[in-house]
């Protein structure tokens, strides 16, 4: 399913390990886009998490096949040792600005409840052959990090009109630095490309054209998500 010689690329992060790059990560793309086109039906509105939009799970063979190329090409370059845990979704972003929830409209970290001694890795593979649906970007508090997790705390549940005083923005997709976040490195979305990064980095997905979200997959923002819960390398 996945290619067995990847040719990597490091993007570097300033402050943060690469993002890693792999373009043609399936074998046979079309394959994998097919069958999901087939299963549309079963995507749901994200229910537990910040997601903008529709998720659709996959089968435990894929995410154990996503894991192993994780083990034997990635994980190393990010820092982390074993994998503890991992799950992967296919998603859909889907929502319109005016849609969106205050930490929506803002980059996030993948944290899922880590001690000292684990990190995180997620990892996103793009499906779509339209680029203009956006990549990635990654992005550096500008304040201290205790008082940027105190202001998201703030921003949890807040009203969409004291959210637009806040960040002095109408709604969207955050695709810029702002008085809160600095924008690192942005990457383009191409179809079959894999990227890995350390998920402690602020992100978001880089939507400067909302108006070509769908919630069709044969048209959408179509992407595999995987995320893996690690033991930090030694050093």
């Amino acid at each position: 399913m996945f290619n067995p010689a990847p040719r990597i690329e490091l993007l570097a992060i300033a402050g943060h390990r690469p993002c890693v790059v792999i373009d043609d990560f399936l074998l046979d793309p079309e394959a994998m886009c097919e069958a999901v086109v087939r299963n549309q039906d079963g995507f749901a509105m994200a229910p537990f998490n910040a997601y903008p939009g529709a998720e659709l799970p996959v089968p435990d063979s894929l995410s154990a096949q996503l894991d192993e190329f994780f083990m034997q090409h990635v994980r190393q370059l990010l820092g982390a040792r074993r994998t503890l845990s991992m799950h992967s979704r296919l998603a859909m972003v889907t929502l319109a600005p005016h849609q969106l929830q205050p930490l929506q409209r803002v980059c996030h970290r993948d944290r899922l409840g880590v001690s000292a001694e684990q990190c995180v890795a997620a990892s996103v593979l793009y499906l779509f052959k339209d680029a203009a649906l956006g990549g990635t970007s990654f992005y550096a508090p500008r304040q201290p990090l205790a008082q940027t997790e105190r202001l998201i705390a703030q921003w949890n549940g807040m009203e969409q009109g004291a959210m637009t005083a806040a960040l002095g923005a109408e709604p969207g997709y955050l695709t810029a630095s702002n008085a809160y976040f600095e924008l690192l490195a942005t990457v383009p979305a191409k179809f079959n490309r894999a990227i890995f990064y350390d998920g402690s980095m602020f992100h978001s997905s880089h939507i400067t054209q909302p108006e070509l979200l769908s919630a069709d997959p044969a048209r959408g923002r179509l992407t595999l998500n995987g995320f893996f819960v690690c033991r930090k390398a030694a050093g």
